[in-house]
């Protein structure tokens, strides 16, 4: 059973989302102690965790940070802070994707399912793909230039799979949006702006700048 943790300091919406989300044959584990989220994660070792932004004591920007620190795990956050500010702040702190309050329940459910199967399916093809000294290992989602290996979320593992099994040819944004989110629905296209800049920026620390090209009005390509 696939388990999640939750952490949502307003009880009527953790209570209904629980509910939802173990209809759906999850087991749900909602925070119980603000000052302890670090722990109770690493105790219940969940494949997938929805964080709120505002929350007692630390805020989830804190937690997300310091679950990124110890885990690869899809984290979600589930905010009615949704400017893009604090989008931006989401992704870049680690999560991997955004979800407005309010939301549909089965709207949650959709992106849950869609995270869980791109995180947990690294397998098949395959195993290395490179591009101009770089090489993405397809195995653990790292990415080793002259020596040095840096590991990437899994927004920005699939993005440069997705780039790179189609070097030299442009990858619309649509086709990006739903190879990240395997849906046409509920994805804000800021989000995947969002994810291509943090690529960028990893890339460009790395030693490569220009690695992504955009071409204007059409998506992005490694040539």
């Amino acid at each position: 059973m696939v388990k999640i943790y939750l952490v949502e300091d307003d009880a009527v919406i953790a209570g209904a989302i629980a509910a939802h989300l173990s209809s759906w044959g999850y087991e749900v584990c909602c925070a119980a102690d603000f000052r302890r989220v670090g722990e109770e994660f690493a105790a219940f070792a969940p494949q997938l965790v929805l964080l709120d932004i505002s929350l007692p004591f630390f805020n989830g920007y804190h937690w997300c940070e310091a679950i990124r620190r110890v885990s690869k795990v899809p984290i979600l956050f589930l905010s009615s802070a949704s400017d893009n500010m604090n989008i931006v702040m989401a992704m870049n702190m680690g999560g991997d994707d955004f979800i407005a309050k309010p939301f549909d329940l089965d709207v949650l459910t959709a992106k849950i399912q869609a995270l869980l199967r791109r995180a947990y399916d690294f397998s098949g093809g395959e195993t290395q793909l490179s591009h101009r000294g770089a090489v993405l290992d397809i195995r653990d989602a790292t990415l080793v230039w002259q020596g040095e290996r840096i590991e990437l979320t899994r927004n920005e593992f699939r993005m440069l799979q997705v780039l790179l099994e189609n070097k030299g040819k442009t990858v619309s944004r649509e086709t990006l949006m739903r190879k990240l989110w395997e849906t046409d629905s509920f994805v804000d296209e800021n989000t995947l702006s969002v994810n291509v800049a943090r690529l960028r920026r990893k890339l460009d620390e790395l030693g490569l700048p220009d690695f992504i090209r955009t071409k204007k009005g059409m998506g992005y390509l490694v040539e």
